[in-house]
């Protein structure tokens, strides 16, 4: 059992952290939304996804579960940090990596012990630098972490199949150590890991 932050609790970052508590993890869910976070607190899925409410009830039943809005708190015990947030498109085209860059930002300020931070936000190549950056701006001196690239391939409509069997998880790091330990965390679902 792993314990895992989950950064952001919409589609992709509620379906990661329903599922990783499913195959027996400790997961605490950050939300900023605090109207979204009194839905998830009272077990109410904030997405409709088949299948999803029925496990996000059992996990929170189970204790593996647990939403809250403090940093502080979701990272004390934090192996793996997933960023799960939105980057949508700006008027330029690119992606607008405001809320990534918050996230890294609170993570950096609240990490607690040595960690492997997680992107599986949609976001260009490099963005793993400039997390690392971020993070290491505002982290304790001598902190330790890791930052691996983990993109997702959900479909709506089918995420938690896709997620318990994937065609493929990807990895991508500079820190080959903390990108096996990230396939180790995938290996239940038994597909081929790439590591890049």
């Amino acid at each position: 059992m792993r314990t895992i932050c989950v950064v952001g609790t919409g589609y992709v970052g509620l379906t990661t952290a329903v599922c990783f508590a499913d195959l027996g993890n400790r997961v605490t869910g950050v939300e900023i939304d605090l109207q979204k976070l009194d839905l998830l607190r009272s077990g109410r899925s904030t997405i409709y996804e088949p299948g999803l409410q029925e496990l996000l009830e059992r996990n929170m039943r189970a204790g593996r579960l647990t939403f809250t809005d403090d940093y502080a708190m979701a990272l004390a015990d934090a192996e793996l940090i997933f960023i799960t947030v939105g980057t949508p498109m700006g008027h330029d085209g690119a992606a607008d990596l405001s809320q990534v860059e918050a996230a890294a930002a609170g993570i950096g300020q609240h990490l607690a012990r040595d960690a492997i931070i997680i992107d599986k936000s949609t976001v260009p190549v490099g963005t793993g630098d400039m997390v690392h950056e971020i993070v290491s701006a505002y982290t304790r001196p001598g902190a330790r972490f890791a930052v691996v690239s983990n993109p997702e391939f959900l479909r709506e409509g089918s995420a938690i199949s896709d997620f318990f069997k994937p065609d493929r998880i990807v990895l991508g790091s500079t820190d080959r150590a903390a990108a096996a330990e990230v396939a180790e965390l995938h290996a239940p679902l038994g597909a081929p890991v790439i590591i890049t």
